[in-house]
């Protein structure tokens, strides 16, 4: 599902997104020059490698569950659970349900 990136001031709303879930792809919902904002949709077993961003992130599970590993330490997030990661921290997950996340990334230069 490919959609335009949203402009300012322009609602989103992501739950038509989700009608679907095992079908779904990731898109990026907007990015300006410092903020950008992905709704990140990750199957059953699937496994976001570990990795790092330079900015802050934060993510925001909207439905589903997935082991959210961050500077070691592994928890189980689940619809309706916010986390805040600060910039530079290695971090990766694993769904263990379908799910979708509102991730916001903080870009840096």
């Amino acid at each position: 599902m490919a959609i335009p990136h949203a402009q300012s001031g322009q609602l989103i709303d992501v739950r038509p997104l989700a009608e679907s879930l095992p079908e779904a792809q990731t898109i990026a919902l907007f990015k300006s020059e410092g903020l950008e904002v992905m709704w990140l949709v990750v199957p059953t077993g699937k496994t976001v490698p570990s990795h790092h961003v330079q900015g802050e992130i934060t993510l925001q599970c909207l439905e589903g569950e997935v082991k959210f590993t961050a500077g070691g330490k592994t928890q189980t997030m689940r619809a309706s659970q916010l986390l805040w990661l600060a910039g530079g921290v290695e971090h990766g997950l694993t769904a263990m349900r379908d799910a979708s996340l509102l991730v916001t990334l903080v870009l840096r230069k």
